[in-house]
């Protein structure tokens, strides 16, 4: 850019003191110097990074092999699914759109997709992979420092692809243990009449054939799990933040928030959308 730049100063300089025909053969000499050695330095700076790259990759895919964590992550249209495999498979932890990882510890993060290409990237860790139906892959992350690390899904999966982010939270060893343990549990049980028609409302319309929420009946695998949906930063794959006024809005009318998601718009009446929503934010 700055080769560029000087020749088209130098040009403009030329029109104004010689006329248009006229050659500098000295000047010409002068500026295919400045050319190829323009050219010179792109190709060892393009080379030079390449190499760095990878390197650098290699090193990252080494660790593969080291990682103290799996989480294996499922890309929808339009959210993430979320599994932290454990050594009984029938207590796996399952969440949506954020992941909690230890800091300095690699993390084997396993990829797919059951519909359409999407692809897992979160620029401050690195690493970018497409999840291709039908094949597999993984990566190795590893989070430095404590933090909130955002991602995005980088291919193009439909009318809500701008839509479907990912955050990695990573936090100390500590409270990643305290953070698994609470995950691990079953849902709350409902503290009160609300809570407890919420949980009616919710068991009793189409929300329960979607979504799971462990210790209840709803066991749906649609939608993401909800057992411990309150806990989470955002709502909608990081489209809302995780307020009452938001979780309402959601549940009420999830197409004027997403157009295209699958979740349909169920009819409640106020008072049971106030409960669903009262119930569902208890869940943390």
């Amino acid at each position: 850019m700055v080769t560029m730049a000087m020749a088209l100063f130098h040009r403009r300089r030329a029109r104004a003191g010689h006329p248009p025909l006229r050659i500098d053969n000295h000047r010409e000499r002068r500026f295919g110097r400045a050319v190829v050695g323009a050219t010179a330095s792109t190709v060892l700076i393009l080379a030079a990074l390449t190499l760095t790259s990878f390197f650098a990759g290699r090193s990252v895919a080494s660790l593969s092999g080291t990682a103290t964590l799996t989480v294996r992550i499922t890309g929808h249209q339009w959210w993430w699914e979320i599994r932290y495999p454990g050594d009984n498979p029938s207590r796996m932890i399952v969440t949506a759109n954020e992941i909690h990882v230890p800091v300095g510890e690699p993390v084997k993060i396993k990829l797919d997709s059951p519909d359409v290409i999407h692809s897992f990237w979160v620029p401050a860790l690195g690493g970018k992979r497409d999840l291709i139906p039908g094949r597999p892959s993984e990566l190795t992350l590893i989070a430095d420092k404590p933090g909130v690390y955002r991602g995005q899904c980088a291919e193009f999966c439909g009318y809500q692809h701008a839509h479907m982010a990912i955050t990695v939270i990573a936090e100390s060893r500590e409270a990643f243990d305290m953070w698994r343990s609470r995950q691990d549990a079953a849902a709350a049980a409902p503290v009160g009449d609300e809570e407890r028609r919420g949980q009616q409302a919710f068991l009793s319309t189409g929300c329960a054939l979607c979504h799971t929420v462990r210790g209840t009946p709803a066991n749906g695998t649609i939608g993401p799990d909800l057992t411990h949906l309150a806990s989470r930063r955002a709502l909608a794959a990081d489209t809302l933040a995780m307020t009452p006024g938001a979780l309402a809005a959601w549940i009420a009318d999830p197409q004027s928030t997403k157009p295209g998601a699958k979740m349909p718009r169920v009819a409640l009446s106020a008072d049971d959308l106030n409960a669903v929503a009262t119930y569902l934010g208890s869940l943390e």
